[in-house]
This record gives C-alpha cells, structure tokens and sequence, in this order.
C-alpha cells in the first residue's frame, strides 16, 4: 500500500515561473479554482434567475444559507456592525466549505489539508482584525490587552498572557482546519487501502467502515467550515466591542 499522505503531496502540472517565482498549476491549485468557480456560479444562477415570492429550491437554498450566516454575523459581531463584515464572512464560509467538499471527490485534491493554505487564511483574518480594532479604537484597542477589572498590580502579568493568547488564535485556527481534513482523509485512505489488499471474504469490513466515514468526512467538512467560519466572527467581533 502506498504512503497515506501520498494524496497531499503536490506536483507540478503545468511548469510556469514569473520573475523567479515558481507559478506552476497544480492540483491544488486547480482545486481552489474550481472551489471559487462552483460558489461564483451557484449565486450568479441564484442571481440571473431573479427573486421570486414563491423560490425556486436553489433560491431556497441559497436564502436559508445566507440567513444563517447573516444571524451568525449579527449575534458575534451586531446588528449594527453586521452588513459591513457580512460579505467578507460569507465569502469565507462558502469559499472554506467548497474546498472541503471538492477534496471528497476522488481524484481531486483537498486545498485546506495544507497547513500553509490555512495559515494564510487565519494569518490574514488577524492581520484584518488588527486594522479593524486600530481604526474603530485608534490607541484605546491596546485596551483589549487588559480585561476588565483586573487589579493594577496584575496587569504585567496579564498582558503577555494576553498577547500570547492573541498570537494563538491563527495559530488555532489554521492548524485546527488543516488537521481535521488531514486526519479524515488520511484514514480513508488507509481504510480503501486496506479493502482493496484483503481477501474478499473480508474485504466488506473495511469497506463498510470506508463507507461510513465518507458519510462522517462529508459532515466534519460542513462542520470544519462553520467553525472556521464563526471563530472568524467571534475573532472580528472581539476587536469592534473590545471586552
């Protein structure tokens, strides 16, 4: 049986560079693309065929979806606040989702299994939640470094701590996403793998259990998003209130 992280690796498929920069396409590449081509299309469908008072099933969808990130954006962030960021966390939403549900398919590759994807995405959402705090508190946001009602003699000591908890938060947040798509497809593989090697007569018993966390795979990439998703509001939502 071959290497299980075989499926991360990536290899070029086109060779393309830019200014001694290596731009070659890849899998994952092609993943991403495809990602945001499934996402732009499924909308511009929602779009062309118009608001209806009795909605089709993709305008249904559609509604139930944005409404329920639209209630996530507004309970984290406010009501107030909300129409502002509700673009931003909704493009995340279903950009994340798309790419976890792209790498189930077989033969394709899933984009948010590489740490350095992730990263970027969480490194990104702190850097932006950085300029919203500095530009809605100018200097006051350093006040986020020192909890409410904490005796003065404590507040060396608190803020490191506070500091190195704000750090942690991309940290979290791109390791926590890639480990649980690497980790799920990993063990599908090992499973499949081990079906396909066994004698039929016990072959079925892997297999059942590839079936079953296929299904489970499929629910971890909802879920996955969703996390993603409303730690990005509760990160955004942090720096607007402060504490």
């Amino acid at each position: 049986m071959e290497n299980p992280l075989h499926h991360f690796e990536i290899h070029p498929i086109v060779h393309l560079s830019l200014m001694g920069f290596d731009i070659s396409i890849s899998k994952a590449v092609i993943a991403m693309w495809v990602g945001l081509s499934i996402v732009f299309g499924l909308f511009m469908l929602v779009v062309k065929s118009g608001v209806r008072l009795i909605p089709g099933k993709l305008q249904i969808v559609a509604e139930i979806s944005l409404g329920f990130i639209k209630d996530m954006v507004e309970e984290f962030i406010g009501e107030k606040e909300a129409p502002k960021y509700f673009p931003f966390i909704a493009t995340i939403f279903f950009f994340v989702l798309a790419c976890n549900l792209i790498g189930m398919i077989p033969g394709s590759y899933t984009i948010t299994s590489q740490l350095v994807v992730t990263g970027v995405f969480a490194t990104g959402i702190f850097i932006l939640t950085l300029f919203i705090g500095f530009a809605k508190h100018g200097l006051h946001f350093f006040g986020i470094l020192v909890p409410p009602g904490v005796p003065k003699i404590m507040i060396p000591i608190m803020i490191p701590i506070e500091i190195i908890s704000m750090i942690a938060r991309p940290v979290s947040l791109s390791v926590r996403l890639f480990a649980n798509m690497t980790a799920g497809h990993t063990i599908l593989y090992v499973l499949f793998g081990l079906a396909m090697s066994t004698p039929l007569m016990i072959g079925w018993l892997p297999f059942g259990f590839t079936v079953a966390i296929n299904g489970l795979e499929i629910a971890i990439a909802f879920i996955q998003a969703y996390i993603f998703t409303i730690l990005t509001c509760v990160y955004i939502g942090d720096v607007i209130h402060l504490h």
